[in-house]
């Protein structure tokens, strides 16, 4: 595990124990792509699918993360991250581990929530978070509107 998704895994964790409860794991933190994963037996409902608040929260977590690492990298440590709102679908039931993919967003977006953050101490950024059934459909799909701020 590198150095980048040990941190995250750990800080999760340690900051938001329903994470150890879920088994959460940071798989891979690459090309500013964020994996997170959670296995389906302590995430499991009554039907045998994966709970859909365990489903929230790890697409939820997938969007934190990646802004805390990619904040790290750009040497912003005095924020506090919080999700403001969101939109989330489950258009397929999750029926085995669920890995949450967060991919970056544009470069114009980061660079003007980087450069809102620094002039005002408080900036937004929409991050989609999905996760994908076997046949690589989207079986959850979230698009999270994240808030940073002194």
């Amino acid at each position: 595990m590198n150095p980048d998704c040990r941190y995250l895994e750990e800080l999760l964790h340690h900051d938001i124990p329903l994470t150890r409860t879920m088994e959460l794991r940071v798989q891979r933190w690459e090309n500013h792509e964020l994996r997170l994963s959670a296995p389906l037996a302590p995430n499991v409902n009554h039907t045998g699918t994966m709970f859909g608040g365990s489903l929230y929260s790890l697409s939820v977590l997938a969007g934190w993360g990646w802004l805390t690492l990619r904040l790290r990298e750009a040497g912003i440590d005095d924020g506090h991250i919080v999700i403001k709102g969101g939109q989330i679908d489950y258009p397929l039931p999750v029926v085995a581990e669920a890995v949450a993919i967060c991919a970056a967003p544009s470069e114009e977006d980061w660079k003007k929530f980087e450069t809102m953050y620094r002039r005002r101490g408080r900036a937004r950024l929409y991050l989609d978070i999905r996760i994908l059934a076997p046949s690589g459909e989207t079986a959850v799909h979230l698009h999270g509107e994240y808030v940073l701020h002194k």
